[in-house]
């Protein structure tokens, strides 16, 4: 996914909005003013900010890491929690890194802090009504589908098979060839193809490779860039306006979610005739979680039309598709580039994926301790949804004192999280899997879910976060004990830690790409 500037498109219109802003001046200091007088008894920490243009600057200076800009200032506040204001005070909010606030924004106050507006024009365009943007009776109705779905154990043993199979016939031989012609490879773009095709086939049952899906995936990528633009522009207006018009980047938006709505009603046809067979033969019934919420609508909810009913399916297949194409690809990518960076680590990870049996089954996994280790300590640095956000219903105090007034964004930062001094000690910024394993015997300890935010926390907990970690384990053990995997930049070193190569976008890819060279390994770690 190519990195982009969210401040390119604005910049031929700077001298109107100079005048513009001149002439807003009563109207911007007036409600200023009023709210001074209104205002709550503790200010909240808050970053640089200037009259008429907030912390834009700022955020200019610092985009090309803006994560660690947003980590470093909560490290400086007192409760790990600022305040921001926008450009021309369109809007304001709140960011923390702090677990007790975490815990009241979405537990104890859950109610209180929704998706709503902000997220919904943002993000609605692709994900539609999907689980992942909505609120109230029609999340939690998918929300008690899903949970029931993920739950069974069919299905955890279903995933370790399909990607188990997916690996000795796509990737594995793939990866041979590169290797063969010594080529380097982007194992990013790859392992992306890979779970792209691994969940069609977990989450839908279909074989993408046998459907047109020509220009999908560079499609979705587009379409998930341009809502992250959309996040990231001081000026929400010049979007909007470029939407009316269909100019520009909103232009690509609607002819990228074209390709994605076909794409997505070709696999609801084809599962259509699927459920006619299995209504013949129901001991053959797929067990993909697209046959599963299919059975469920046709008995559980009641549809005006078939479009409105379609249109349900497709959204529950893109939230599907941006969760397991996506985010699984990414987390894989820093991981292999944190372990270059750390031969220790990559040596005991080796040392124990060795002990497995060539046909090692999904209960095998669980005693793979140190690679879980491994996975989580890479997700609490690099967690592939770095920074989330809610809208605030009602005026709150949060527990560290901070006001979040009505309208206000409340975000939280999974990525600075990680990098909290108070939260996970002096060498917070290092990559240490042991920090997860207990006392002598070196069995995998989970941590508290609020220091730990990279699968979200409360009711809207990640429901796949299981399955993820399945998949996780399945491809590097497959990939580790064929192939010696050589980051071209190196990989994570002390340097490189400081400065990670991300791009700004939902989802935290590694910016160019994660360049490899790969080596026969055999069986042998030493």
């Amino acid at each position: 996914m190519a990195d982009f500037d969210p401040l390119n498109n604005i910049s031929p219109l700077l001298p109107l909005l100079a005048l513009l802003s001149l002439c807003l001046l009563p109207f911007i200091f007036f409600p200023i003013f009023r709210r001074q007088k209104q205002a709550p008894p503790r200010k909240n920490p808050t970053p640089q900010s200037y009259p008429i243009i907030g912390n834009l600057p700022g955020f200019r200076r610092n985009r090309h890491r803006f994560h660690d800009w947003v980590a470093d200032m909560l490290s400086q506040t007192p409760t790990s929690t600022l305040q921001v204001n926008t450009f021309l005070n369109l809007s304001r909010g709140v960011c923390t890194a702090n677990p007790a606030n975490l815990h009241h924004l979405l537990v104890a106050n859950f109610p209180n802090y929704i998706k709503g507006s902000r997220f919904h024009d943002f993000l609605h365009d692709l994900l539609g009504d999907g689980i992942f943007g909505i609120d109230g009776h029609l999340w939690t109705m998918q929300r008690k589908l899903s949970s029931h779905e993920f739950n069974t154990k069919s299905l955890r043993h279903f995933i370790s098979d399909v990607v188990t199979s997916q690996l000795d016939q796509n990737l594995i031989p793939y990866l041979y060839t590169a290797c063969n012609e010594n080529r380097i490879i982007d194992l990013q773009e790859i392992l992306q193809r890979f779970l792209f095709i691994n969940i069609c086939e977990v989450a839908f049952g279909v074989d993408i490779e046998s459907m047109d899906n020509s220009g999908f995936a560079k499609a979705f990528n587009d379409a998930v860039d341009i809502c992250s633009l959309r996040f990231s522009a001081p000026i929400p207006a010049v979007w909007r306006i470029k939407r009316s018009l269909n100019i520009g980047s909103e232009k690509k938006l609607k002819e990228s979610i074209k390709i994605i709505d076909d794409f997505a009603f070709e696999i609801i046809k084809s599962k259509a005739k699927q459920e006619q067979y299995d209504r013949i033969y129901p001991d053959w019934r797929n067990q993909d979680l697209l046959s599963r919420f299919m059975a469920k609508t046709s008995s559980e909810i009641e549809f005006d039309d078939e479009a409105k009913k379609r249109k349900f399916l497709r959204d529950i297949i893109i939230s599907f598709i941006l969760a397991g194409k996506d985010s699984t690809s990414t987390a894989l990518t820093w991981f292999f580039w944190l372990i270059n960076g750390h031969p220790d680590s990559d040596r005991l990870i080796l040392n124990e994926v060795t002990t497995l049996d060539p046909t090692f089954t999904y209960d095998d996994l669980k005693s793979l301790n140190y690679l879980h280790a491994a996975l989580s300590e890479s997700l609490r640095l690099f967690p592939p949804v770095p920074i989330n956000s809610r809208l605030t219903v009602s005026d709150d105090v949060w527990p560290d004192g901070t006001h979040v007034s009505k309208g206000w964004f409340a975000d939280y930062s999974a990525y600075a999280m990680g990098r909290m001094e108070k939260v996970w000690g002096p060498d917070c910024r290092e990559f240490k899997p042991e920090r997860w394993l207990h006392g002598g015997d070196g069995v995998f300890k989970p941590s508290d879910q609020f220091k730990f935010p990279a699968f979200h926390c409360g009711p809207r907990m990640c429901l796949g976060k299981d399955m993820a970690f399945v998949q996780m384990k399945t491809i590097v053990v497959a990939l580790m004990r064929e192939f010696e995997i050589t980051a071209v930049d190196g990989g994570a070193t002390a340097e490189k830690m400081m400065d990670p190569p991300y791009t700004l976008s939902l989802l935290l890819k590694m910016r160019g790409g994660f360049l490899v060279r790969l080596k026969k390994r055999g069986f042998n770690p030493n």
